[in-house]
């Protein structure tokens, strides 16, 4: 799944980058969205995010291509490699900006972990 978002000036470091923690805000988000959409009815927390790589720095008004893509799954849990691409204003070609993996666990209605459905 891929997902999109706009870097504004609210977005930005008093070095005129894209903070990492607004990154890392948005890297949570999309892949829970992605693990919501690949499991429709299904509760999840994220419970880890590994090693993050924050390759480039990101300009005002890139346009970030987030693409999640679904590379482990537990009997409870699953997870997504997130890699972001930015795509600035003027260039020809996006570039590699960040990756990391995240992980999710499926919780019931009591808040405990239970087993993903059969895909």
């Amino acid at each position: 799944m891929d997902n999109f978002t706009l870097v504004r000036p609210e977005h930005l470091n008093h070095h005129g980058y894209l903070f990492g923690g607004i990154m890392l805000k948005w890297v949570d988000e999309n892949a829970w969205m992605a693990a919501t959409r690949d499991y429709p009815g299904c509760s999840f927390v994220t419970i880890n995010m590994e090693a993050c790589h924050f390759k480039q720095p990101v300009k005002n008004g890139a346009i970030l291509r987030y693409h999640m893509e679904e590379v482990e799954r537990g009997q409870t849990s699953l997870t997504y490699l997130v890699t972001v691409f930015a795509d600035e204003p003027g260039a020809t070609v996006e570039k590699e900006v960040f990756s990391t993996k995240v992980t999710f666990v499926r919780l019931d209605e009591a808040e405990k972990p239970c087993a993903l459905p059969v895909k």
